[in-house]
């Protein structure tokens, strides 16, 4: 009988914002050689090697320059790539600020499957805000943190901060609608809605890396995200906000835009880019210098799950669904009431000055942009998936 690992969630105190900048970086160099036990840093990194990888050979990798909407996410045959456990076992903290949402479900999932344990992995999630974990990440004391580049992320790594983008998460559906609303007015045509000067709602500051797709919509009706008043809203009060009149948009999450979806007084504008992640796994200096070869083996876990139970249209399977919706305890007409995500861990390229720019323009970035090279990292997930470059 298979032992499974279970998911320990954890949840903590807010950190004072102002201890981002308080944290002081270790400046040791990158890499270690690929041995089984962590290494510590010092001197110039030693090449690690990558061997082809059985079941990825085919598809497990794409051309990050392609960015088609309608391109098929990499892909290993189900239960690749095979285990390789750590003679000595690791003990990994990630943080994530939900456990509830779907686009969590494959970390939840590997947990729960034990499929970190087959890496020789314990791994505790604990649930703690961006802002909150960053500092902790770039400090060492947290190990991976499941978020977003977003206007925090990329402004940490210009003051200093040893953290990369090493994975994405997904794409949404080309039926899904989650995304910007519009109440229309009467009249009004939901091919042209003029959005300049318009109030909007959402939970989601100027700094979350929605303000990429967000500012390509609003731009695409007249507007933009310094031609709008954006109202902050909780989650439970932004659909309300849209309806009663409190906002002329909102920007709906799943399942949320169900509620408005085939009524004429609303139109959907737009949403997340198709086949462009915007966020995932973020790892600090822990799995990026100090030991790599348990940030391979905790992406190898990740893609083995991904591969194994999200690779296609997950939700076509009641008894998956039952699953999930029990692991991320969501009822599930909610849970099938929205399309499959396209789970996917490749990250494209250029996705990181777009969401720069966006920050630039919505007035939470200034200076210089991170280069993409200092901001992601493709190099370990090449690694489990058997890329050469």
């Amino acid at each position: 009988m298979r032992t499974r690992t279970r998911t320990r969630i954890r949840t903590r105190k807010t950190w004072p914002t102002a201890l981002l900048a308080a944290v002081l970086l270790a400046t040791a160099s990158a890499g270690c050689a690929k041995e089984d036990d962590p290494q510590p840093t010092g001197g110039p990194a030693k090449p690690r090697a990558i061997e082809a990888v059985e079941g990825c050979t085919a598809h497990g990798w794409t051309d990050p320059e392609d960015l088609a909407p309608d391109r098929a996410p990499a892909r290993c045959d189900k239960g690749a790539p095979a285990p390789q456990k750590l003679k000595k076992k690791r003990k990994l903290t990630v943080a994530t600020g939900t456990v509830s949402a779907e686009y969590v479900a494959p970390l939840q999932m590997a947990v729960e499957k034990g499929e970190f344990a087959k890496e020789g992995l314990d791994v505790d999630v604990k649930v703690l805000p961006t802002p909150d974990a960053l500092p902790l990440l770039a400090k060492g004391d947290i190990d991976a943190q499941w978020a977003a580049p977003e206007a925090a992320v990329m402004n940490g790594i210009k003051g200093g901060f040893t953290i990369k983008w090493v994975a994405a998460n997904y794409s949404p559906d080309p039926k899904s609608r989650s995304g910007l609303w519009v109440r229309l007015k009467n009249g009004q045509s939901a091919q042209h809605v003029p959005m300049a000067g318009r109030t909007l709602g959402t939970m989601i500051g100027k700094g979350s890396v929605i303000a990429y797709p967000m500012s390509k919509t609003l731009k695409k009706h007249g507007g933009g995200l310094d031609k709008v008043d954006f109202r902050q809203l909780g989650s439970a009060d932004v659909l309300t906000a849209l309806q009663n009149g409190g906002v002329d948009s909102a920007w709906l999450l799943d399942p949320v835009w169900r509620k408005v979806d085939g009524d004429k007084k609303y139109a959907f504008l737009g949403g997340q880019p198709l086949g462009e992640p915007l966020g995932g796994l973020l790892f600090g200096p822990n799995l990026l210098q100090k030991d790599p070869d348990a940030g391979v083996a905790f992406l190898r876990a990740y893609i083995r799950t991904v591969n194994t139970y999200f690779a296609g249209d997950y939700k076509k399977d009641p008894g998956f669904v039952a699953e999930l919706a029990k692991l991320l305890k969501i009822e599930e007409p909610v849970l099938r009431s929205t399309p499959s995500l396209r789970m996917d861990w490749e990250i494209r390229s250029g996705t990181t000055d777009r969401l720069q720019a966006a920050y630039r323009e919505a007035g939470v970035a200034e200076g210089k942009a991170v280069p993409e090279d200092e901001a992601v990292d493709r190099k370990l997930y090449a690694e489990a998936v058997g890329h050469k470059p």
